[in-house]
């Protein structure tokens, strides 16, 4: 428990730098609630000059539409296959189809769930700026004609497809969970946490960081005031996160760090060898992430336009700055240069630029890149060494790590004058005065609340679980491997 509380007071304190609140009309554009955008009524008597003034109704452009399906479909691949190839290589051989198992069937658990509740919770508005409401529930109300908002006034995509994509990013993010705890808890114990951990973390989390009525209702100062008054806490609090800094990698960090002390070491651990059984799949899971992530942060933006190309370029910058950086710290301290330390990089080069996408120049990618793999590579190779502490394919290393210093860094690089879009103001229709201690604090704010409310959140679940099913598997079963104990197959026959 002692080792807990000093690991959590450390990433604590990473996030909360600052306590000030910042302006809520200029909080960050990201995406979204399922706005429908209904044309106002006239009275027959007032039919000429209400005509003047009826809002049309929006039709989904079909290029965003298509690009909408393509990034969806691209975010589903990160996670089946990509997310289970890059855990599953570094796994011992006895255990690689568990990894694949857990994935495969936590995607399609929480898709379900999605469907059933998720959507509902995270985008539509509620009694709180902590939970949605249930508008949705069992996606009730939705037709092919509905519409979501995205960054623009008067620019809407299909609702349908919206929830697709959103239902890529809650499945994606209870599956990084998997690497902390890998190769010794039960599949159905697994299974019942990550219900938990869904409804009780992601849900809550999307929405105070995502959730907002859309553009079109920042009309007047006062309608901006109205209407960031229904909008999630953290985005209130004018938190940027583009495409899931906090949302998605903090989120899933903080509980897999939780989960990994709960559960205990690995048996043999530090005394044993651990080492990846295929570190080839590895570098394919992590190239289908790194191709599967343009559709996680360039789909992030929900339209096909110049922004996108700015995230798309950002994308790739940062990810190649980080796979090198992470490279040559490893050769100077380690010797030589390794293929896991090459894909470890350009996964945390992926995490840090995932808050700040949409938001820095391609310099800034850059440079969020290049710093964060240094960081990321401390924490993995010393912090988990010094603190003792078992997760086992460093989800909290590069994840959580990685995720903070991206969304402080967000604060700092959406500076205009350090090459960043800056922050749009909808009711001003303009890019608003930058204030560095108010965005940073913003962006604390969103870090430090994440850090707090997943973390308790997995350790009551995680508890909850060992009462009821058991966390953890029999010292035989672990020794012989979950693959053949837990699911009667085997990866490789002889």
């Amino acid at each position: 428990m002692k080792k807990l509380l000093s690991i959590l007071a450390l990433v604590t304190a990473m996030g909360f730098g600052f306590t000030a609140n910042s302006f809520a009309e200029d909080a960050a554009p990201k995406v979204d609630k399922a706005a429908v955008v209904a044309p106002v009524a006239a009275t027959p008597e007032a039919a000429p000059a209400a005509a003047a003034v009826v809002a049309p109704v929006l039709v989904p452009n079909k290029g965003d539409t298509a690009w909408m399906i393509m990034a969806t479909v691209l975010v589903l691949l990160m996670c089946v296959p990509g997310l289970g190839l890059f855990y599953g290589g570094m796994v011992r051989q006895k255990n690689m189809l568990s990894v694949l198992m857990q994935t495969f069937m936590i995607t399609s658990i929480i898709g379900v769930l999605w469907a059933i509740y998720g959507y509902s919770i995270a985008f539509t508005q509620g009694s709180t700026p902590f939970f949605g409401g249930l508008d949705r529930l069992f996606l009730m109300g939705m037709t092919p004609d509905s519409t979501a908002a995205t960054f623009s006034k008067g620019v809407v995509i299909p609702e349908y497809i919206y929830m697709v994509f959103q239902l890529t990013f809650a499945v994606i993010t209870p599956a990084l969970i998997v690497g902390a705890f890998a190769e010794r808890m039960k599949f159905s114990a697994m299974l019942a946490f990550m219900v938990l951990w869904f409804t009780f973390s992601y849900l809550p989390i999307a929405h105070m960081v995502w959730y907002w009525t859309g553009p079109d209702a920042y009309t007047s100062a006062a309608a901006g005031d109205a209407a960031n008054a229904l909008a999630g806490f953290l985005f209130q609090k004018g938190a940027l996160d583009f495409a899931g800094g906090t949302v998605v990698h903090i989120n899933a960090g903080i509980a897999g760090l939780v989960g990994a002390i709960v559960l205990g070491k690995r048996i043999g651990f530090g005394k044993e060898s651990m080492a990846p059984h295929s570190v080839t799949l590895t570098m394919v899971g992590a190239a289908l992430l790194w191709v599967g992530w343009f559709g996680f942060n360039v789909g992030s933006n929900l339209e096909a336009n110049g922004a996108a190309g700015l995230v798309f370029a950002n994308t790739i910058l940062a990810t190649c700055a980080a796979a090198s950086s992470w490279m040559f710290v490893e050769w100077l301290f380690k010797g030589k240069p390794s293929m896991l330390g090459a894909a470890s990089g350009a996964v945390a080069g992926l995490v840090a630029i995932t808050p700040a996408c949409g938001f820095v120049g391609p310099m800034g990618a850059i440079a969020l890149g290049a710093l964060v793999s240094p960081l990321c590579f401390f924490f993995v190779t010393k912090v988990k060494t010094m603190l003792g502490y078992d997760d086992s394919l460093d989800v909290f290393g590069v994840h959580c790590v990685g995720g903070i210093f991206g969304a402080l860094g967000t604060g700092v690089l959406v500076n205009p004058a350090l090459g960043g879009t800056g922050v749009y103001d909808y009711v001003a229709n303009a890019v608003a005065p930058y204030n560095m201690v108010a965005q940073v604090t913003s962006q604390a704010w969103a870090v430090g609340t994440t850090l707090v409310w997943s973390g308790v959140v997995a350790f009551i679940a995680y508890k909850i679980v060992d009462v009821v099913i058991g966390l953890r598997v029999s010292e035989d079963v672990e020794r012989e491997g979950l693959d053949t104990t837990e699911h009667g197959e085997r990866a490789y026959h002889s």
